[in-house]
């Protein structure tokens, strides 16, 4: 694409910080409502308002979005890993903290990294910038092993972990899919569209399936989370972050976001008094330090 760029600029780089601020907040805003909208009736509540909002967004701005251009079959393979990412995320958040979900969910970058050189050549990492993800990979690794030796909420806890690892990897694999399939010509709005209009279907499907049910009555504050996850997050943030992959190296953007666990850790112990231990801290160093090397010239 003659628009895009080898380098984070400046914009690119207040852009990633506001996402990373809203995406490690939404973690803590999907948790707080747990206990009142079940895991995936919340998940495809989310998807299914925020399609709404950016197909009334694509109609004002005069976006075409269902030309014949090739991108259904990636659109479709796009939003049935963002399906089962969420599904993972949400039901994970049953077993595990919310500031421990947002540390295993930023495993992505280092997938990402792995698998990008397939797609694009231009995007391999120097040496350097590989041993900033093997740190990262070691954090994260170490923070795991603790949900089955000193587990801080329980003796489950290792399945949202792993639930939060799963969901890193169809992360991963929703970005890389994107950048291999003719999606990754395609504009933000119709990318964002796919994903969330198949993943809300298919979420409300398996909560139809699981049983789930709307509660009859919502307090303030799963409605105001609701609101949050599917305007701000679901809707404002996610399309400014396909417009960044469709415009800078994905390697480069994933791994810039690795400052969402710092904001998510920060907020879940703030706004929901959950626990830290030291091998979180040391996981959340990991990809900090990581995400530095990572973004090194």
């Amino acid at each position: 694409m003659p628009d895009r760029k080898t380098h984070l600029d400046t914009l690119a780089v207040v852009s990633l910080i506001a996402c990373s601020f809203l995406w490690g907040l939404n973690q803590v805003a999907a948790k707080a409502a747990l206990g009142e909208v079940a895991p995936l009736v919340q998940a495809a509540v989310r998807s299914l308002g925020g399609v709404v909002l950016v197909l009334l967004w694509a109609r004002l701005r005069g976006i075409a979005l269902f030309q014949r251009d090739g991108t259904l079959p990636g659109g479709l393979l796009a939003g049935a890993l963002f399906a089962a990412e969420f599904a993972c995320i949400f039901i994970g958040l049953q077993y595990t903290t919310a500031s421990r979900m947002i540390v295993f969910i930023y495993f992505a970058p280092f997938i990402v990294a792995l698998g990008m050189p397939f797609i694009a050549h231009s995007e391999r990492l120097s040496a350097l910038q590989t041993s900033g993800l093997v740190l990262a990979f070691v954090g994260v690794a170490s923070a795991f092993a603790e949900g089955f030796t000193q587990p801080a909420i329980g003796p489950k806890q290792w399945i949202g972990d792993a639930l939060g690892v799963m969901a890193a990897a169809l992360w991963a694999a929703t970005t890389l899919s994107i950048r291999a399939t003719k999606l990754g010509s395609a504009s933000p709005e119709k990318t964002l569209a796919y994903q969330l209009g198949v993943s809300g279907v298919l979420l409300g499907l398996g909560a139809l399936w699981n049983g789930d049910t709307w509660p009859q009555q919502l307090s303030a504050l799963a409605i105001g989370s609701l609101a949050f996850q599917t305007i701000v997050v679901v809707f404002a943030s996610y399309l400014l972050w396909f417009w960044l992959v469709r415009h800078y190296p994905a390697t480069r953007l994933s791994a810039f976001t690795l400052l969402t666990p710092v904001f998510g850790l920060l907020m879940g112990v703030l706004l929901l008094g959950e626990p830290i231990t030291a091998r979180l801290l040391l996981a959340l160093a990991g990809v900090a330090v990581g995400m530095a090397l990572v973004n090194k010239r």
